[in-house]
């Protein structure tokens, strides 16, 4: 059993691997233009430059894809000859990447002439001092160009050279921005996913895992509600269909189950809406979530979208059920059972029932996938802040580290799911052994 769970897990690691390099790839080669998409359809050449710069967006593909894997601050903290860290400032709700000096001073740096850097250092109240440097931090590179190697203001580690006066484009909440003494590289900081931090979000301007996990809570809470009521209803009735093969019952709750299976999501979610909100006005036809506690302070707001998904997922679960109990019931040993006298209850629950629910609790447990992420058009129908939703912006919008960052997750999910189907249904099923 040891062996086989090393070999599933390293399996899973190698699948995770694989998909990240395709997900990067796909997110590469979509079409879109994320500057356009982020600053509007009015940016300059030199503009759109200078925020692919800023970014990291002109760097090579296998540069960003590690960056994007593994982080950034371990380059940024060797160039610039200090450890880095990330700070929550409350003040402004946001994150701030600073340098830790010898003495344990934050600071960031900053030049308006790229003749004199200047350090600024962040005060115990909060404040910030700006400090001159001497002259000699200019150091040489390679190439005999003295140039100084910091962090600046907005999250980068920059290379300035001195007397190269550039220019730096940044979008402010009021218009452009043309600052003077920019940077000729940069490197954008982040941790890397591995690390649980795959960047920060073009669309929303905030970190991606900081949305992502807000989302993915979300969907789960969705999601597991609408399973609650899907696994335990569906395999009462796929038994029950099971057992009364062929009578009125059973092709009752079949043809129920295939009318509501190809219902698609939209349109059971539509006619739920005009039934329950419209014309009876029972149930709220949208979920509004003005704060974090609005799902469990109206939780009326869940019941159409849960009611939607049930629905859907109700008929699939049942035939399977049905399915796999009538072969089951048909089988050699259960007739053996029933001539040798043994009472129906005995044979079913005791005989029957373990063999027919292998088939349908693999299917349940794989289709927490389809809960997780597959459910964008209910989310979308009733305005739900959820994983799939978030996911479908962030494609339209080609933001590129949210899209990456939700496919993982997505993906993950997904690969420990069969991995945990593989073991249930070894427990259900005593005679899979682990080969």
């Amino acid at each position: 059993m040891y062996k086989f769970l090393i070999r599933r897990i390293l399996f899973l690691i190698l699948t995770l691997l694989i998909v990240s390099v395709v997900i990067f790839a796909v997110s590469e080669l979509a079409p879109g233009n994320i500057a356009i998409n982020t600053l509007g359809n009015t940016i300059t050449p030199e503009q759109e430059a200078s925020f692919n710069a800023q970014n990291g967006l002109d760097q090579p593909a296998l540069t960003r894809y590690t960056r994007w894997m593994v982080g950034s601050d371990w380059q940024a903290g060797s160039l610039v000859g200090y450890p880095v860290h990330r700070i929550y400032d409350a003040s402004n709700d946001r994150y701030s990447w600073w340098a830790e000096g010898d003495n344990g001073v934050f600071f960031q740096n900053f030049t308006v002439d790229a003749e004199t850097m200047y350090r600024s250092e962040l005060q115990p109240d909060g404040s910030t001092r700006d400090v001159a440097l001497p002259a000699d931090v200019w150091k040489p590179n390679e190439d005999g160009i003295l140039v100084f190697w910091g962090l600046d203001k907005e999250g980068h580690a920059a290379m300035w050279v001195k007397g190269e006066n550039l220019q730096e484009w940044t979008l402010t909440t009021a218009a452009w921005a043309n600052t003077p003494g920019a940077p000729r590289q940069y490197i954008p900081l982040q941790r890397g996913l591995l690390r649980g931090d795959p960047g920060v979000s073009f669309l929303t301007r905030r970190p991606v895992a900081e949305t992502l996990i807000r989302r993915a809570t979300n969907t789960g809470i969705l999601a597991g509600i609408a399973f609650a009521f899907i696994m335990p209803i569906s395999l009462v009735l796929g038994l029950i269909a099971g057992l009364n093969e062929g009578k009125f019952i059973d092709r009752l709750l079949s043809v129920g189950g295939l009318v509501t299976t190809a219902t698609p999501e939209f349109a059971s979610g539509v006619f739920l809406i005009l039934i329950f909100s419209t014309w009876l006005k029972l149930l709220p036809g949208a979920v509004v979530v003005s704060s974090e506690n609005a799902i469990f302070e109206n939780p009326l707001m869940l019941a159409l979208p849960v009611l939607t998904l049930t629905l859907v997922e109700l008929g699939y679960v049942l035939r399977i059920t049905r399915a796999s109990m009538v072969e089951v019931m048909r089988t050699n040993y259960i007739r053996t059972a029933v001539l040798k006298g043994l009472p129906r209850f005995r044979v079913v629950f005791k005989h029957a029932l373990r063999n027919a629910l292998m088939a349908p609790i693999t299917i349940i447990i794989l289709h927490v996938n389809w809960l997780m992420g597959g459910i964008v058009v209910v989310e979308t129908i009733f305005g739900y802040p959820g994983l799939g939703s978030y996911v479908l912006d962030a494609a339209l919008f080609k933001d590129v580290f949210a899209v990456e960052a939700a496919s993982m997750f997505l993906v993950f999910i997904a690969v420990g799911t069969q991995l945990f189907a593989d073991f249930i249904y070894t427990y259900i099923n005593p005679r899979i052994r682990y080969a």
